[in-house]
């Protein structure tokens, strides 16, 4: 079962574990322990993220916190200096705001 079901919202940090945790999954542990990823870290610059990965890891926010969290509809709405500057704590917010 990967779809959480919750009454209270998810803290800051708990986002960002779960969303940290995505990000190993998609580009690698190994990788991972490489980097200092914090809530600032952007996709592109300081992930390295090509679109195959976000795709990848979209999916994975997407059966974890349900259909209330539209990422890659959210995505879509915007442009793509927007993408390339979207850091953690964005997507930490908008999944908050969503709860």
């Amino acid at each position: 079962m990967d779809q959480l079901i919750q009454e209270n919202k998810l803290s800051k940090e708990e986002v960002f574990e779960t969303l940290n945790q995505f990000i190993a999954e998609v580009i690698g542990e190994e990788f991972v322990e490489e980097m200092d990823i914090t809530p600032a870290s952007s996709f592109t610059k300081d992930l390295e993220m090509d679109s195959i990965e976000i795709v990848s890891f979209s999916e994975k926010v997407k059966n974890h916190f349900g259909p209330n969290i539209d990422f890659t509809g959210w995505l879509s709405n915007m442009d793509l200096d927007e993408i390339i500057q979207l850091k953690l704590e964005d997507i930490i917010n908008y999944i908050r705001e969503c709860q």
